[in-house]
């Protein structure tokens, strides 16, 4: 009998992320006001593209939508949970079921293989393993025949697609990836936002990608333009020509 595919569980809610007025201001002799009133909802299965300059707020604006920074004033919710009524402690627990990360940095465990690296979160967060839907992201990320490698033994692109079957394992509201591609030449960032871009496809997952590179932004649904902290601009139906229009747009002050 053949083994259903595994399909990801969704939230009560038909928004993923919700940012609603969230203002985050680093303390210093000269504060910095990293967001200012940022306002936005990414719908669940949505992908989406996060760009500006740097200094526009992006890294901050993932930090505190994944529940890694606490805002200072403002609401994140993610699905139907708001981070700002959790405890330090059930936000961690939060996160590890509910949110998956890759990063630029892939941030594997070098003395573990491949199946354990992407089997991580669940066993952080005392979940049960499932070896069917491990093996159904093995395989639709093409990583068949390199579970036991150790990431040593990985090329960049597979290294990075071990993280992505990692950030998926969990079947999170949402996967946040904070540039990607940018350890890897464009040839193999490219094979990885296909990997990418796939996986979201076929599951419905909802993911947010942080970028400077509008080519690797206009593989998204939508881009969000920041600049200053605030949303400057939104672009459907992106191309790489558009979101680099928007960018020196928002850069010029216009």
């Amino acid at each position: 009998m053949q083994t259903p595919t595994p399909t990801l569980s969704t939230t009560r809610t038909a928004t993923a992320v919700l940012l609603d007025d969230v203002r985050h201001t680093y303390a210093g002799p000269e504060p910095v006001h990293a967001l200012r009133g940022l306002s936005l909802a990414l719908p669940a299965g949505s992908f989406t593209a996060v760009v500006g300059a740097s200094g526009s707020g992006k890294s901050t604006f993932l930090h505190c939508a994944a529940g890694l920074e606490t805002p200072t004033s403002g609401r994140v919710l993610v699905g139907d949970h708001d981070l700002g009524g959790l405890s330090p402690d059930a936000l961690t627990r939060f996160r590890r079921r509910h949110v998956g990360f890759v990063f630029q940095a892939y941030n594997l465990v070098g003395h573990l293989s491949v199946a354990d690296n992407i089997a991580l979160p669940l066993l952080l967060a005392g979940a049960p393993t499932d070896p069917a839907w491990q093996a159904e992201l093995v395989a639709a990320l093409g990583l068949g025949g390199l579970e036991q490698r150790r990431p040593v033994e990985l090329s960049g692109g597979q290294a990075q697609r071990v993280a992505i079957a990692r950030a998926l394992v969990t079947r999170p509201t949402v996967v946040f990836a904070d540039e990607p591609t940018g350890a890897l030449d464009s040839a193999t960032g490219r094979q990885v936002l296909a990997a990418l871009r796939q996986t979201a496809d076929r599951f419905g997952q909802t993911v947010v990608v942080v970028t400077h590179d509008p080519h690797v932004a206009a593989t998204a649904d939508s881009v969000l333009v920041l600049a200053d902290g605030r949303l400057r601009d939104r672009i459907d139906h992106p191309t790489a020509d558009l979101v680099a229009a928007a960018a020196l747009r928002t850069t010029a002050g216009a």
